[in-house]
């Protein structure tokens, strides 16, 4: 049986390979234990510089986490759904504090829990194949994974537009807003791999050598519109705004209609509370709001209209904006029955 992630120590670095490319390498529990325990194990090793982490195939770095089976499951067992958001979080906190540079080749599909693999770490290299999105807003949860941390970081409003849009970006893009620190073309990923391996250069000039120009970034044209739009801190507000704009500004707030309204309301405070905190605030402020969403309605039918029936008509509920108060927002940040995230 071949593992669904491997470790290979290649001269000075640590690779980890995500390894199940006809899942689009998306994340499952045991593979977010294992690579948490190889980085405790990397900490520790003086033979290891640096990690780097790629995905197998060439389709994705890694589609998400495995949210089939919690949106098959989860209801029923409360501890698989609370054991993978708690494992998984700790293994991002590990990512953004193992204090050895975290590589993360993100060619290929990158959403999700693959968000949460690479953006912690201080490199991200992406290609001419990478596409990047947060879109939970569509399935009933939220920009979890550290997510909200990572966005809130962004220039702008950008963090915002993507969480409530779930909006896809390519390389030229991910540069332009800095989630990619690199740009370097699929063709070259071996040899930079190569280096990365053997080189004893610092990582940082060896990826400053690869670095090429993604070209104009698509993005840079509706910053001001984003930062003007998505400014606000309701999410009515926003789409209020948005309805009186340009043919662009409409097309967003008519992507917004189409999502969970929990979902949104509660990415949209998420990413209001990272604001200036450090990662750790921001994954236990998550971990309480996906411990409360599993006793709701909207996750277990995101999973249902995305991935299991297929029909892509989801039936939220509540169905409005105006439905979800403020205490029900609140709700949501209360310390679980069984304890916050913890991280020793």
């Amino acid at each position: 049986m071949t593992s669904e992630v491997l470790f290979e120590t290649r001269g000075h670095a640590l690779w980890v390979t995500l390894n199940r490319p006809e899942a689009l390498n998306a994340l499952n529990h045991p593979m977010a234990v294992s690579i948490h325990r190889a980085i405790i194990d990397a900490m520790a090793d003086p033979a290891i510089a640096h990690i780097v982490i790629t995905g197998a195939g060439d389709r994705a770095f890694c589609a998400g986490g495995d949210v089939a089976l919690l949106g098959r499951e989860g209801r029923q067992n409360r501890e698989l759904w609370e054991s993978f958001f708690h494992d998984e979080y700790r293994m991002n906190q590990a990512i953004a504090r193992c204090g050895k540079p975290w590589v993360a080749l993100i060619d290929g599909i990158t959403m999700g829990g693959g968000v949460g693999l690479s953006i912690h770490g201080p490199y991200r290299v992406a290609t001419e194949r990478t596409l990047f999105a947060m879109p939970e807003t569509g399935i009933g949860l939220i920009p979890d994974v550290g997510g909200t941390h990572a966005l809130a970081a962004l220039p702008g409003e950008i963090g915002a537009w993507l969480a409530l849009t779930g909006a896809r970006l390519k390389a030229a893009d991910l540069r332009y807003c800095g989630i990619a620190t690199h740009y370097v073309p699929s063709t070259h990923l071996q040899t930079l791999g190569d280096l990365l391996s053997t080189s004893h250069e610092p990582v940082s000039d060896i990826l400053a050598a690869f670095d090429e120009d993604a070209g104009e970034a698509p993005l840079a044209a509706y910053r001001d519109a984003i930062d003007y739009h998505f400014g606000h801190d309701s999410v009515e507000d926003i789409i209020a705004g948005l309805d009186r704009g340009d043919d662009w500004a409409q097309q967003q707030a008519a992507t917004i209609r189409r999502m969970s309204p929990t979902s949104c309301k509660l990415s949209l405070a998420g990413l209001r509370l990272a604001r200036g905190v450090d990662i750790e605030t921001a994954l236990i402020t998550e971990y309480r709001m996906v411990c409360e969403i599993r006793n709701g309605h909207d996750f277990f039918e995101g999973i249902r209209a995305q991935l299991i029936d297929k029909d892509r008509n989801p039936q939220w509920n509540p169905a409005s904006f105006e439905a979800v108060s403020e205490d029900d927002v609140a709700r949501h940040l209360e310390v679980p029955e069984t304890g916050d995230l913890s991280f020793e």
